[in-house]
């Protein structure tokens, strides 16, 4: 079985197969509605996480957006 190895916030994570990023989240505990993601770099647009398959040696960091006042 090929094993899939990024990165998120900094720190090397291993995953079974290549993975759509909300379902990514979702598997790392995240609520999606509730984070900001940095794809390699970039931040990305919500509208593009459906169709952004994650790859091996990927970079994420994802931020919890806090709501507050």
């Amino acid at each position: 079985m090929n094993s899939l190895e990024l990165q998120v916030n900094g720190e090397i994570r291993n995953f079974s197969e290549e993975i759509f990023l909300p379902d990514l989240l979702i598997k790392l505990g995240y609520n999606p509605r509730l984070v900001a993601v940095e794809y390699n770099g970039e931040i990305l647009h919500r509208q593009y996480w459906e169709q952004t398959k994650i790859k091996q040696n990927d970079r994420l960091e994802i931020v919890t957006i806090v709501g507050g006042g």
